[in-house]
C-alpha cells in the first residue's frame, strides 16, 4: 500500500494581519505551519500504514522554506518526501497548483504505483477546496471529498469505503482504488512525533524537484497558467462590543432586551 499525502505550508491564521494601505496579507514575521486539514490527512495515511503496512510519501509545493513543513511531516512517521520548488511555480492558482502536483505524482508513479492520495479538505489561507478534486480529475481517479471516517481499505478487493460528512446527512461510499480522499479535521486525532522519528526527519535528505525535473507545460504553471487572480483582500469591519449585564438585578433588563430583539415572545 503506497499512499501519497499532499501537504501545504500556510501562514498561521492566528497571526495573520492585513496591511490597511495595500489590502494585502502581511507575511513578514508571520510563522508558518502545516495546513491543519493536511495534518489530519497525513495522520489518516499513517493510521492506514500502521494497519496494513506500506509506505507514505509526502509531496509539498512551495518555496525552499517549505522544507520545514516537510520535515515536520516526516517527524510524524512518513517514509519519504518530495518538495516541488521553483521560481516558475510562483503565483500558481489552484488550477496550476493541481496541475503541477498531478505531474509530480505521475512521475512518482513511473517508479512505483500509488494506491491512495490524501489531501486536506481545504487550505486555511485560500479556503477553495479545489486542489484535491483538481488532482483527482486530472488523474481520472475517483474522488471522495469531505471524508470524516475511513471505514475500510481492502487491498484484496482493491476498494476503499469512507463516510462523507454532508450538510444534513452522512453518506457511506465505496470506490475502486486508486482513489483520492480529502478529509475533515474531525476524522482523527493527530499523534505526537516520537523522538526517533524527529531525529530521522532532521537527518533525512529531501528530494527537491524543479521545473526541469518532470514533465511540465510552461503555459500551465505560475501566473501564466493561472486564470484566477485576487484583485483585493480586506478585513471585515470591526463589530461593536455587546452590552455586558451582571448580577441578579440584570435579569429584568435582559428579558426586556430579548423581547425587544424578538428572541422571546412577550406574554
Amino acid at each position: 500500500m503506497h499512499i501519497v499525502v499532499c501537504l501545504k505550508q500556510v501562514p498561521d491564521a492566528t497571526e495573520v494581519k492585513i496591511d490597511p494601505k495595500t489590502n494585502t496579507l502581511v507575511r513578514e514575521g508571520v510563522p508558518s505551519i502545516i495546513n491543519p486539514y493536511d495534518a489530519h490527512a497525513l495522520e489518516e495515511a499513517l493510521r492506514i500504514k500502521d494497519e496494513l503496512g506500506g509506505k507514505v510519501t509526502i509531496i509539498t509545493m512551495g518555496p525552499p522554506q517549505a522544507e520545514e513543513a516537510v520535515r515536520k511531516g516526516l517527524s510524524y512517521g512518513a517514509d519519504q518526501a518530495i518538495l516541488l520548488s521553483d521560481r516558475a511555480f510562483a503565483g500558481s492558482d489552484t488550477l496550476a497548483t493541481s496541475y503541477i502536483l498531478t505531474q509530480a505524482i505521475r512521475k512518482l508513479m513511473e517508479r512505483e504505483p500509488v494506491d491512495l492520495i490524501f489531501c486536506g479538505k481545504q487550505a486555511i489561507d485560500g479556503d477553495t477546496a479545489q486542489v484535491g478534486p483538481g488532482i483527482a480529475a486530472r488523474l481520472g481517479w475517483p474522488q471522495l471529498t469531505f471524508v470524516d471516517k475511513v471505514v475500510e481499505v481492502n487491498p484484496e478487493e482493491g476498494t476503499v469505503t469512507v463516510q462523507r460528512k454532508l450538510e444534513a446527512v452522512k453518506a457511506v461510499v465505496k470506490a475502486k482504488l486508486p482513489a483520492l480522499i480529502t478529509v475533515e479535521k474531525s476524522i482523527n486525532e493527530i499523534r505526537y512525533a516520537s523522538l526517533p522519528n524527529m531525529i530521522r526527519a532532521a537527518q533525512m535528505p529531501i528530494t527537491v524537484w524543479g521545473k526541469k525535473d518532470f514533465d511540465l507545460d510552461d503555459n500551465e504553471i505560475g501566473l501564466k497558467g493561472s486564470p484566477t487572480t485576487v484583485s483585493r483582500i480586506f478585513a471585515p469591519p470591526q463589530r461593536p462590543g455587546g452590552e455586558i449585564l451582571g448580577g441578579i438585578e440584570a435579569v429584568p433588563k435582559l428579558v426586556e432586551l430579548l423581547v425587544k430583539e424578538k428572541i422571546v415572545a412577550n406574554k
